[in-house]
């Protein structure tokens, strides 16, 4: 009887032990897994367009679509060049997108070279 209960809690302390470890380690994976998901939640990339209207009061930029125009809000350093922006200006602009690739905000913006005329002949 005695080396039942010996074995009995053996078993329980050992199901302790293992009870503990694994709490400890899903907090581990959730960082891991959620840094991957911060990463995706970065992406930008360029967009050439023409500025069809700026608001500096709400930080906001319409853009010139293919289908049609997109008002999005500027942040960061973009902010900045709100107010120098005019309708009809060729501009490229930098969009933060979300994990799902949609629009979230213009974080920088180029101005756009003007094409030069050619020369006239002589």
């Amino acid at each position: 009887m005695k080396k039942f209960a010996l074995l009995l809690s053996l078993v329980f302390v050992g199901g302790v032990a293992v009870a503990q470890e694994t709490k400890t380690a899903p907090p581990a994976t959730a960082k891991a897994a959620a840094a991957p998901a911060a990463a995706v939640a970065a992406k930008t990339h360029e967009v050439a367009s023409e500025v069809v209207s700026v608001d500096a009061v709400k930080n906001t930029i319409t853009l010139k679509g293919e289908k049609e125009n997109m008002t999005m809000p500027v942040e960061g350093k973009a902010i900045a060049h709100l107010k120098m922006m005019k309708a009809g200006e060729k501009v490229t602009v930098t969009c933060k997108d979300d994990a799902a690739g949609v629009h979230q905000a213009v974080v920088a913006i180029k101005h756009t070279p003007a094409a030069k005329a050619p020369a006239p002949p002589k």
